[in-house]
């Protein structure tokens, strides 16, 4: 707090030691590699996986000032999750947010959402736990040894 009322003006005594307090940022550039090299590590390490984590709906932002603007929500709802096609334990297997408690509120974010999860689970690749054995749903053969494009 600053001093109140008529009083002295204090001779503070600022400048001893000052090098000790400075603090540089010489290691910008390198801390910037850093990361980039370790964001390239992990995205190599969960291929073929969303290096983002689980997919997430687009909501609408809450109050009147920011309502135009769209950010990506918790999870899907229940409803969107049943557009699609969907079922819930399948979406938490197949790195899809899951949010019970979100309600549709309007029919066109309904649409967008069942469009993105439809768009998410036509690039999917499910890998077959047994090759020789792939069960409903896992992609062939020649799809999953395909890089991704």
């Amino acid at each position: 707090m600053a001093p109140k009322h008529n009083n002295m003006v204090f001779d503070s005594h600022f400048h001893k030691d000052w090098q000790r307090y400075v603090k540089t940022w010489f290691n910008q550039a390198g801390k910037k590699k850093r990361r980039r090299t370790l964001r390239l590590e992990k995205a190599k390490a969960i291929a073929p996986r969303p290096v983002a984590g689980l997919l997430r709906p687009v909501v609408h932002c809450q109050t009147i000032r920011y309502n135009a603007r769209v950010r990506a929500g918790r999870g899907f709802t229940l409803d969107e999750l049943k557009a699609a096609g969907i079922n819930k334990k399948q979406a938490l297997s197949i790195g899809i947010a899951v949010d019970h408690r979100r309600k549709n509120r309007s029919q066109e974010s309904l649409q967008a959402n069942v469009l993105r999860l439809k768009e998410y689970k036509s690039r999917l690749i499910i890998f077959p736990r047994k090759a020789s054995k792939p069960k409903k749903g896992d992609s062939t053969q020649p799809r999953w040894m395909l890089p991704p494009n």
